[in-house]
């Protein structure tokens, strides 16, 4: 396992998290969407992973319920969908069972690198092309059948997480 769990106000991350295309507010504090998530970063401090589980009534795409990867940056911690299936792996033993619709990802295929197919490091993990956005993102979709087994992710480290002995 290549992530520890880390969360979302880690000064760490959030220098990751500003360079990703999707990021809204550069240099914010918090850099994930509201509701329950899950924030994960590569053990080298290279490479960010959030996982988002928003509640199906505020969602405004056709995945509600679906879990949700709302970034992934890799900065050189290995190859990309390696990555992506052990984040997934990390989600699951996080949050048990997945969604009968699995896991959704967006994809903005003129704000990365020009490839045959937009995601392809998802695609390589397993993730499969589920239709666009009303806004054109591309949505990628792994479905639960696919899934990697959980495996957690390492425990956050930091001062925050201190454990104290009394």
């Amino acid at each position: 396992m290549r992530w520890r769990r880390s969360w979302r106000a880690d000064p760490e991350a959030r220098v990751i998290a500003d360079r990703h295309y999707n990021r809204q507010s550069v240099g914010s504090p918090q850099f994930v969407p509201p509701g329950r998530c899950l924030v994960l970063l590569a053990t080298t401090g290279t490479a960010l992973w959030i996982t988002s589980w928003p509640l199906a009534a505020y969602v405004r795409h056709a995945w509600g319920g679906a879990w949700v990867c709302s970034a992934f940056r890799n900065e050189g911690a290995g190859l990309s969908s390696e990555l992506i299936v052990e984040a997934v792996a990390a989600t699951r033993a996080t949050f048990g069972d997945p969604p009968d619709l699995g896991m959704i990802t967006f994809v903005a295929a003129d704000k990365v690198r020009h490839k045959r197919d937009p995601g392809r490091c998802y695609l390589r993990a397993g993730f499969v092309a589920a239709g666009r956005t009303a806004g054109g993102l591309v949505a990628l979709r792994l479905l639960p059948a696919a899934m990697p087994a959980a495996c957690a992710p390492l425990p956050a480290v930091g001062p925050l997480f201190a454990r104290r002995i009394a």
